[in-house]
């Protein structure tokens, strides 16, 4: 562009000229037309939602005998109260306790997703159809991870029911048009709209969290009702709000219709769900972790241990290895990589690349059945853990770079740290404050087992791999640590040596 153009004009408007330019460079954003009305799509799809009630017996606290007034001995009144208590229950009484949820119908046949809080502990389930018909049903199966749970209805008169058609909730984009329907405050069928406000939210610890948040009213009595995109087809289970007040403030959050499918196809199979397991423990991959093992940059999980005899081992894989890719997909980071490993089907073989000395290597891998659910690394981010004893004042050497304190394994230690007698390394017996070491929470008592994988036995052996590392100018020296039974990797920043 020739600027000689604004000479002999004012600053302002030869700004102002430069980026009506630039902004007309940029072709301008174009959003889908809003629709009129979803009134005839709406229309089709009431049929397919559900009310449903529960009914179970709930434990009520009555008057007591010790709340009975002290009377004197042998007062008229003490027979009159006592046998008012005695009417009155006692201790207990038994109430029935009823709650309210949404549900929609997947099959002709009378198949009902719904939540698993919506029907959990419940005694008698009932469904309400758009025309108030009501319906007992059965609990197929349910499944309290991702909260879904599978009813079944036998069909008025043998005719098929109305069912939704699931869509693909992979293809959701923030911006998109949502309709939820659902059975708010009981107050029957009811019909809000929004957008996808955000994909990928997780709202606790689970690790197989992967909502969709949408600001469509969603209220209690809307768990388990659907949430439609603008063809009409459920891409989410409204589940859980967000709100101060307990009602809606456009923060609602809906389990993708895809994880919910998969779900709801293994409880009508099997009665519970399968879920995949592969027998490592792993930790994220920091940039300093992602330097050390010469990857490009950080991505994948980094594989701490592996179970003898678990599936992973079987295929190949060891500790030190970073996952890149699983059954097909990237994994890019540690919150994604639970949930892709419990979505893949038990028995089946599939793909897994990692980084190993290097370069990528491919193994097969045969996916095993997740039994309970797995202790996903929480210790492997670096949880503080039960704090040890303090450690003696006499050590062997001293790795300032670090800022550790470093002394051989022995009995006195393996006592004064409850460290087993199979654990063989270097003991840290003190951090300083403020240094690499204390950044990454390491702590008196963990034990160094390998310093730039390199398996280490005495003090000395880690400072002389240290002193290399900075003479080759690394920026980062990667540890392999046990506290308490549990391995992980930690990547420390080295510092000049004082």
């Amino acid at each position: 562009m020739n600027f000689g153009y604004f000479i002999g004009v004012s600053r302002a408007t030869a700004l102002a000229a430069v980026t009506a330019f630039a902004v007309a460079l940029v072709p301008p954003a174009e959003a889908r037309d809003a629709p009129q009305s979803f009134a005839d799509m709406v229309d089709k799809l009431l049929p397919t939602v559900v009310n449903i009630t529960t009914t179970q017996n709930m434990p009520q606290q009555g008057p007591r005998l010790r709340d009975m007034p002290q009377l004197p001995p042998g007062s008229p009144f003490e027979e009159l109260f006592k046998e008012f208590f005695d009417r009155r229950g006692g201790d207990q009484q038994q109430r029935r306790g009823t709650s309210l949820g949404s549900g929609f119908i997947v099959d002709g046949d009378g198949y009902i997703i719904t939540n698993n809080h919506v029907i959990q502990g419940a005694e008698d389930i009932t469904v309400i159809l758009r025309d108030d018909t009501q319906l007992k049903a059965k609990l197929i199966g349910s499944d309290s991870r991702v909260d879904v749970a599978v009813l079944k209805v036998e069909p008025p008169n043998k005719k098929p029911l109305p069912a939704v058609k699931f869509g693909d909730s992979d293809k959701v984009r923030v911006g998109d048009w949502v309709i939820a329907i659902g059975n708010p405050f009981g107050l029957g069928h009811s019909v809000t709209a929004g957008i996808i406000s955000a994909r990928g939210r997780a709202l606790g610890n689970e690790s197989l969290d992967d909502y969709l948040q949408t600001d469509a009213a969603i209220n209690k009595g809307n768990s388990g009702g659907p949430l439609f995109n603008a063809e009409g087809e459920v891409i989410g289970v409204n589940t859980a709000i967000f709100s101060p007040s307990g009602t809606n403030a456009g923060l609602a959050f809906s389990i993708p219709s895809n994880l919910v499918k998969q779900v709801a196809d293994q409880l009508r199979e099997f009665g519970r769900v399968k879920r995949g397991w592969i027998g490592v423990s792993y930790q994220s991959v920091t940039d300093d972790i992602a330097d050390s093992f010469n990857l490009d940059r950080a991505r994948g999980v980094l594989v701490a241990n592996v179970v003898a005899d678990g599936p992973a081992a079987k295929a190949g894989l060891k500790r030190n290895d970073i996952i890149l890719n699983f059954a097909g997909q990237d994994v890019p980071d540690l919150r994604r990589f639970p949930r892709i490993v419990a979505n893949a089907r038990v028995g089946s073989t599939v793909d897994v690349v990692v980084w190993r000395q290097g370069k990528e290597q491919t193994f097969k891998l045969k996916i095993g059945e997740q039994e309970e659910p797995e202790k996903q690394n929480a210790s492997a981010q670096g949880a503080p853990g039960k704090k040890p004893p303090e450690p003696d004042q006499a050590v062997t050497s001293t790795v300032e770079q670090l800022g550790l304190t470093l002394q051989k394994v022995s009995d006195q230690l393996r006592e004064k740290f409850g460290l087993s007698d199979s654990v063989k390394g270097v003991v840290i017996t003190k951090v300083a404050p403020n240094s690499p070491a204390s950044e990454k929470q390491l702590q008196a008592g963990d034990v160094i087992l390998e310093v730039d994988q390199k398996p280490v036995t005495t003090p000395q052996e880690v400072s002389e791999i240290v002193g290399k590392l900075q003479a080759q100018k690394k920026r980062s020296v990667l540890l392999f640590v046990e506290r308490q039974g549990d391995p992980r990797f930690a990547a420390l920043r080295l510092t000049a040596a004082k």
